[in-house]
């Protein structure tokens, strides 16, 4: 893949730092502004009860219902006038502001079906079983596919926001042209990875509009009102051709992504409309390529006639006087009133540049023009074209030294034509023997037109120079006429013995011809059939006398009377002919369509219809084509049954032996047990069906057998190809049919979404699966022997036969096998890989379960030691009060942890079911508790006991002072 070239400068980066922050502070704000605009309206209850005593009021499940179709009707408003909106601007960057407003238009709406007075309100809807919640959750995957088509828009356009903002607001073109190629890389990045860039429907009017505003650049940067007023015509020149390039690489860069894509072999070409993209470039570049030739002109004329030609030929003033005559060329420019980068003014343009080259050709000075006469005439492509512009400069009005110069290029002229008389009679001596004709000319005719075109490009040219006097006097004028009179005499005898080869060849053949039947066979080349192929003989032959015949006659020749008389009869002779060829053409079609099985079975119905085309004559065209029709008919009966063999077979390919069941309504997930009996419930029902239509396929077969042989035996010898045929396609249909399904539940199991669930359970000292993985991974994999064992129920036929093999004794074995498809299936290596591929993603899934379970080894203590010696150990060393409280609070603790732990917990496709163990993990807590109590109880009822005797004798010892006291 190639990247974007090119890096960020510390300060751009700092730039980009800056905006990325700004952005993230204003999404928030963002998305309550359109939460306020598109906001989901809710009903006026109050949605603090409990979802069954919502349930249990009529009245409020119907004002729920019509809140849920108003949120569906809103979301689906939402959706269709995001999806209407265009961009406010022509450039790039409204693009990007587009897609931005989009995505948070419906992140906004996202967001707010997260509340949960939503999901309640959804909750009690599906416990209702309404049918809008349905309706409601297609428009919310609807809702999510164009959010997330939206964030990733948003997202890869804004990969290329900074190139977008140098291509509005760049310095100069300079930046603009440095910003080019860097961008289309980054075009090329996002039609490679992005989902929904991958086509020209989005991608066309992006790359539009980074093309308009490249245009519109150049527009600015070029004014033709100022352009040839700079002082310094070089800088000018120079801005004229950095707009140019700034075009030209816009186009130059699309075609090396091209290239670039094609190397990589990507599956997708980098194709796109090209008028829509290049057509207003080109003609700008168009232009500023005008605009640079007259501004490079203008250089040139500036500086031949500058400081050095004034101090060599000390005519200053005349130079001076031509320069001025320079600089008035271009105020036609300058007064212009169109814009001429409008490519609807592009005629207008084409006639100032005209006008222009016209001034500068005719009005230059007349060492420019001798110049320029001299180069031209040493470049002649052809003598004529060079006498037409002599003869028009000869009454043009001009200065006499240019006239006469031009007068002194009659030689050249004259040269130019014996160099073509030259070429056109070494083109006549290399194809005179072949020559190149057209698809709708005939050979002879041909030819001799062919000749005749030669000698009219020789035979103009002279005839024009004899008529002007100034060539007669030159010495090349004998040389070439005495070279146009040899080649001329040459083609004239060629002419005539073309036409007198074929009057003679025409005259002793066509007899011969029409005696000779139309119609004759050949073997065919294809091994398969090796049968017969008919071909028309001769009839090309008599169609080419017909074709020349009707040719050479206007040519002014005569032709043999009967060739004339064939001539006549051309629609009776094409009529016959073309009869005969559509005959032909039904039998070659029915043939081309059979197989080697298909030749053995139907060989004496071919047979027949070839014995009727043997006659090939008109007399019989009426049997040939009823025994080609009665061919047709019986291969379309049997092409019909094939048909329905065929998609019979399609329907084991399509079969779903492993079809993973769908959650009930409440989203319970089964046990693995309970979810591969599901499988193999669904498996039982599919097979027993494609058994009955595998046992169709034998009387369909048979079926066929009685059209062909009038048979129904199911074991005609002559069938026995086309029996094995079929069972082989039987076999790769079940092989295709187990490959497809275990390919499909290996994908499942390397998904995100929860199949079935596992409890989790704690089997002191461990913590275990129930049922265990080793049970887990024998189900799933008992799943996928059954899919490929399912191939046992079908039988395969007895040799040479579509009758089902019986069971069979094998050996001295006293068990009887019936053999099936199933051993082959097995041996299939892209089955074994899939089933290993299977073991191995399940070994994976239960390794990541495995690598999660000692999370739960930090309470191991409760149940690894014995609490009663613990706690006696703790109760005999007399711990105060509040150490048993801070034992009891660490145990408390642990409860409140277990209760916020969540009950369930997703492994890719493995839902763990927790509350089992946290359920004895805490139960086990509480013990510890109760025992810790229990030690706690008799030191603090005896220390309650011993203060309650110390009070009895203090109140019988002191009982005044203790009255005196209270």
């Amino acid at each position: 893949m190639v990247l974007p070239a090119g890096g960020q400068n510390k300060a751009e980066e700092e730039l980009d730092a800056e905006d990325e922050k700004r952005s993230s502070e204003n999404v928030q704000t963002k998305l309550c502004i359109f939460a306020d605009e598109n906001s989901l309206h809710l009903p006026e209850l109050d949605m603090e009860q409990g979802v069954d005593i919502l349930l249990a009021n009529p009245e409020t499940i119907e004002k729920l219902e019509q809140c849920v179709m108003n949120w569906q009707t809103q979301i689906t408003i939402v959706i269709e006038e995001q999806q209407k909106k265009q961009p406010q601007a022509p450039g790039p960057l409204a693009e990007i502001v587009l897609w931005q407003e989009r995505a948070d238009a419906v992140n906004a709406l996202s967001e707010q079906l997260r509340q949960p007075a939503v999901k309640k309100i959804l909750e009690v809807m599906t416990r209702a079983d309404s049918s809008i919640v349905h309706t409601l959750e297609g428009t919310v995957a609807e809702l999510t596919k164009y959010r997330s088509e939206c964030d990733d828009n948003f997202r890869f356009l804004k990969t290329m926001e900074r190139h977008f903002k140098n291509l509005a607001d760049g310095a100069n073109l300079g930046v603009i042209l440095e910003n080019i190629r860097p961008l289309m890389d980054s075009l090329q990045t996002v039609w490679m990875i992005s989902y929904h860039f991958q086509s020209g429907d989005r991608m066309v009017p992006l790359m539009e509009r980074i093309a308009w505003q490249l245009c519109e650049r150049v527009a600015q940067a070029i004014d033709v009102h100022t352009l040839f007023k700079y002082v310094n015509k070089k800088e000018a020149t120079s801005q004229v051709y950095e707009a140019k390039q700034v075009l030209d690489q816009w186009k130059s860069s699309y075609f090396d992504v091209r290239a670039d894509i094609e190397k990589l072999g990507w599956n997708q070409r980098w194709e796109f409309d090209r008028k829509r993209l290049f057509e207003r470039s080109d003609y700008m570049a168009s232009v500023c390529q005008d605009l640079y030739n007259v501004l490079q002109i203008l250089e040139e004329f500036s500086n031949f006639f500058g400081p050095e030609l004034k101090r060599v030929t000390g005519e200053a003033k005349l130079i001076d006087e031509i320069l001025g005559r320079v600089d008035r060329l271009v105020s036609p420019f300058e007064q212009i009133i169109f814009n001429p980068f409008n490519i609807l003014k592009m005629s207008s343009w084409k006639t100032v540049i005209q006008d222009f080259n016209t001034s500068v050709q005719v009005g230059a000075i007349d060492g420019e023009a001798i110049t320029f006469i001299d180069q031209s005439f040493k470049t002649l492509r052809s003598s004529s074209t060079a006498f037409e512009i002599l003869m028009k400069f000869k009454h043009v009005r001009c200065r006499e030294a240019i006239k006469n110069h031009l007068m002194k290029k009659s030689d050249d002229i004259l040269a130019q034509y014996i160099k073509e008389v030259d070429a056109i009679a070494e083109i006549f001596k290399k194809e005179k023997d072949k020559p190149v004709l057209s698809k709708f000319e005939t050979p002879v005719a041909g030819a001799i037109k062919w000749a005749r075109f030669l000698a009219d490009r020789i035979k103009q040219p002279i005839l024009s120079f004899l008529k002007a006097p100034e060539l007669l006097g030159s010495d090349h004028t004998k040389t070439a006429k005495d070279k146009y009179m040899e080649l001329a005499v040459q083609l004239k005898e060629y002419e005539k013995k073309t036409y007198e080869c074929w009057f003679a060849e025409t005259e002793h053949n066509l007899p011969l011809l029409m005696k000779k039947t139309l119609l004759a066979n050949t073997t065919s080349d294809n091994p398969v059939q090796a049968e017969v192929v008919y071909i028309f003989s001769h009839h090309l032959f008599i169609r080419g006398i017909i074709s020349e015949t009707n040719d050479l006659v206007p040519l002014g020749y005569s032709v043999p009377g009967q060739a004339q008389h064939v001539a006549l009869q051309e629609l009776n002779f094409c009529r016959y002919v073309d009869d005969l060829k559509k005959i032909v053409s039904r039998y070659h079609c029915v043939i081309d369509g059979l197989s080697e099985a298909h030749f053995i079975m139907l060989a004496p119905q071919i047979e027949a219809v070839q014995k009727e085309l043997n006659y090939g004559i008109p007399d019989f065209l009426s049997q040939a084509f009823e025994a080609v029709s009665k061919f047709e008919t019986l291969f379309s009966h049997i092409h019909r049954n094939e048909k329905e063999i065929d998609s019979k077979l399609q329907a084991m390919v399509a079969a779903s032996l492993l079809k993973i069941p769908s959650p009930d309504k409440s989203n319970n997930l089964p046990g693995v047990k309970e979810f591969c009996e599901r499988i193999e419930q669904e498996r039982v029902k599919t097979v027993n069906l494609l058994v009955r239509k595998y046992a169709d396929i034998g009387f369909l077969i048979t079926k066929i057998e009685h059209l062909v042989l009038e048979t129904s035996s199911g074991k005609a010898k002559v069938m026995a190809e086309y029996y094995s045929y079929w069972e082989r396609k039987v076999l790769d249909s079940l092989i295709k049919m187990v490959l497809r399904n275990v390919q499909a539940l290996n994908m499942a199991l390397t998904g995100s979404t929860a199949l079935f669930q596992v409890d989790v359970i704690l089997s002191a000292p461990k913590i275990v699966l129930q049922p265990k993985s080793s049970d887990v991974y024998s189900l799933i994999m008992q799943c996928v022997r059954d899919c490929v064992e399912s191939t046992k129920q079908f039988v395969r036929w007895m040799h040479g036969t579509c009758i089902e093999c019986p069971p069979v004794r094998v050996g001295n074995e006293d068990e009887f096998v019936t053999f099936t498809f199933c051993s082959d299936v097995w041996q299939h290596p892209q089955i074994n890989e899939s089933a290993t591929s299977v073991s191995q993603n399940m070994q994976q899934l239960l390794l990541s379960v495995d690598r999660y379970l000692p999370h739960w080894k930090r309470h191991r203590a409760l149940w690894e030691k014995n609490r009663t010696i613990v706690n006696e150990k703790f109760a005999a060393k007399r711990p105060s009060c509040v150490m048993y409280d801070d034992k009891l609070q660490f145990l408390t603790g642990i409860q409140q942890e277990l209760m916020l732990e969540p009950h369930f917990r997703k492994e890719h496709i493995i839902c763990l079911n927790l509350e089992p163990l946290i359920l004895t993990v805490w139960e086990t807590a509480q013990s510890w508790i109760t025992s810790l109590g229990g030690f706690l109880n008799k030191p603090a009822k005896e220390d309650l006991f011993n203060l309650r005797d110390e009070l009895t004798v203090l109140y019988h010892s002191r009982p005044f002072m203790y009255l005196c006291h209270c």
